[in-house]
């Protein structure tokens, strides 16, 4: 099979992982930077030109779609789509997942344990947002935020109203989150593929730091989920309509609450946390599902 990898780096290591599971299974490997993609909109040819050549005999697409490049990746895999490529991320599940907004509705929508969660355009009764999301402490995070970057505890009301009025007057999007205590700063990544959990892991901030991404220096250890965790993480991930995700959720007193689905997890943590071939497993669905 040929297998196309959309990624703007061919170093990372989630790109270079699953290339090497590739090629384990002697399928032919491409990595393609979507940002160089040029769109040929046609009736009934669509295509696709990348370094001057048009893009043809795929079997499958692997999207690692960089959120700052969301609109144009998302609309390259969309091609892809209308050219009948199977994507392992269809285009409005990825459209879909970049919406912190949008995710939380649909999550809600389907029963799932969410933090109490209040979003306003610019109120400016901003202690009545604290109020609504528990009081303080609250964490207050940007819309547009990746990797625990735009993502703020505010212990005090003061302190939290005093954020808010800042992101208001800043004209930035944010959405306020009630702060679970007793998760002590950890959350679980669970890694789905294909509507099963094929790994996951627990990630605790270090010291003083409330945010577990490892990105922010945290750590991971594997955990094996509940019965209740496992099923919300599947569920979250078949309501985006995510066939790999990254799903992000909480251990509270009243149960599992999701955080997050995200639609390019990497695969670095999980796979060294889990020493799991995770890899290969995203590699199977492509396989079970592609044209040949």
């Amino acid at each position: 099979m040929k297998i196309v990898i959309l990624s703007q780096n061919p170093n990372l290591y989630s790109t270079k992982r699953l290339i090497e599971a590739g090629k384990k299974k002697k399928h032919d490997m491409q990595v393609v930077d979507h940002s160089k993609c040029d769109l040929i909109i046609e009736r009934k040819k669509p295509g696709i030109i990348y370094k001057g050549e048009g893009l043809s005999g795929i079997n499958g697409v692997i999207p690692r779609i960089g959120a700052s490049i969301t609109f144009y990746g998302t609309a390259v895999v969309r091609q892809f789509e209308m050219m009948k490529v199977f994507t392992a991320v269809e285009s409005q599940a990825l459209v879909r997942s970049r919406d912190k907004l949008r995710s939380l509705q649909i999550l809600s929508r389907a029963g799932l344990g969410l933090p109490k969660t209040v979003f306003s355009n610019y109120s400016r009764d901003v202690g009545s947002i604290i109020d609504k999301a528990g009081g303080a402490p609250v964490v207050i995070k940007l819309l547009e935020g990746t990797q625990g970057l735009g993502v703020v505890l505010a212990d005090k009301r003061n302190s939290a109203e005093s954020i808010l009025e800042a992101f208001n007057g800043l004209q930035a999007r944010v959405i306020v989150q009630e702060f679970i205590k007793e998760a002590k700063g950890a959350d679980i990544r669970a890694f789905v593929v294909d509507g099963v959990v094929v790994g996951a892991m627990k990630r605790q901030g270090k010291e003083g730091e409330f945010r577990s991404n490892l990105h922010r220096g945290g750590s991971a250890n594997i955990i094996e989920l509940s019965d209740e965790e496992e099923n919300a993480a599947i569920k979250a991930a078949r309501v985006m309509g995510l066939g790999v995700a990254g799903v992000d959720l909480l251990q509270s007193e009243r149960g599992p609450l999701i955080l997050e689905v995200n639609s390019s997890p990497g695969l670095e943590g999980i796979e060294a946390a889990t020493g799991k071939d995770i890899a290969g497993m995203i590699i199977k669905y492509v396989e079970r599902n592609a044209e040949q």
